[in-house]
């Protein structure tokens, strides 16, 4: 656990560096398209450089989520605009980049955040503690309804799941809305969307747990932990990270709960829905996991054949028959919940 932690959260925060993050240099003319090409060969494979014609389309491509800042080229005051809900880190980049541009210029560069977080969350990292509570709820969930559901039905296992994730979600809810104010509207689509992520995870590990038994705490960590927080955004976007946390961010349902949030909140809506449909992929992989669990689980119960007569032996004392019985029962009950108790 610790070899897995460690890899997974300073590979991916310790050293965060732009690759290809996507800015753009506003104007028309050649000078603008010659001052966007010398940035882009300082910059190498850091910077995606683009140009835009005017302020009013590089507006338009941060409030859709096309481009991590804009920078407005001026002899006495230069301008670089941003969108730091999106991600406050990546503002920081740009403003980086730029900020020795504009004072080689002998100009103060003047900084335009078009679409900041709200007071309650001033740098826009509350959503991803959001994703962790929510996440820790979720998976410790699926620990104790592994253990105490075992010899439960899988249809009452099902149920129990959906009203778990159900109260995980309105739990998220409170602490968006009401309790920390991470958000100042849309709190009915973050407590959809918590829902979907949180019934994801528990739907896959309640199936899992058929399979792996005791290991299903350390696939949960590694899959909504190492993985899930790591390559959610909420640090540090994709193109701050390397390839492979970065190619995680495209698909995997943390990724899809952070971005979704922000795109609700912050965007106007856009690519929400890819993002729910992200959700709801991890949802359906989850049911179809759970249900194959319940197919194997049916399989395995012995079938209502009469057992045939065992062959006379000696019988052990009464009393020593069912403290053996009780011990092993016991035995066998602890150590599974000691086991998803430390996992967790």
């Amino acid at each position: 656990m610790c070899l897995g932690m460690g890899l997974a959260y300073l590979g991916a925060f310790a050293t965060p560096e732009p690759h290809h993050l996507p800015v753009a240099v506003v104007g028309a003319g050649p000078e603008a398209k010659v001052f966007a090409q010398t940035v882009k060969d300082k910059a190498g494979d850091a910077l995606d450089v683009r140009t835009l014609p005017d302020r009013a389309a590089a507006v338009d491509e941060l409030t859709s989520r096309n481009i991590s800042g804009a920078y407005v080229p001026d002899a006495r005051a230069p301008e670089l605009i941003v969108a730091s809900a999106g991600s406050d880190m990546s503002a920081t980049a740009v403003e980086k980049v730029f900020t020795p541009v504009a004072a080689a210029q002998g100009a103060p560069l003047k900084i335009t955040d078009v679409v900041p977080p709200v007071s309650g969350d001033p740098t826009g990292s509350g959503i991803f503690f959001l994703l962790i509570a929510v996440s820790i709820g979720s998976y410790a969930s699926v620990a104790v309804l592994g253990a105490a559901g075992a010899g439960l039905p899988s249809r009452t296992r099902a149920g129990l799941v959906a009203g778990v994730s159900f109260a995980v979600s309105l739990i998220g809810a409170a602490f968006a809305g009401p309790l920390f104010h991470l958000v100042d509207h849309g709190l009915w689509g973050v407590w959809a969307m918590s829902w979907l992520y949180s019934a994801g995870i528990l739907f896959l590990g309640a199936g899992l747990h058929t399979f792996l038994k005791r290991w299903t705490t350390l696939a949960v960590m590694v899959l909504f932990v190492m993985l899930n927080f790591t390559s959610s955004g909420g640090l540090f976007r994709p193109e701050l990270q390397d390839g492979f946390f970065g190619g995680l961010h495209a698909f995997w349902n943390g990724a899809g709960l952070v971005e979704g949030i922000r795109d609700l909140v912050y965007f106007g809506g856009h690519g929400l829905a890819r993002n729910v449909w992200v959700l709801a992929a991890w949802l359906v992989l989850g049911l179809a996991v759970m249900m194959v669990a319940g197919a194997v689980e049916r399989r395995r119960a012995p079938a209502a054949t009469p057992a045939a007569p065992a062959p006379a032996t000696a019988p052990a004392p009464a009393g020593e028959t069912g403290q053996a019985a009780g011990r092993a029962t016991r035995d066998a009950a602890e150590e599974e919940e000691i086991e998803e108790t430390v996992g967790v």
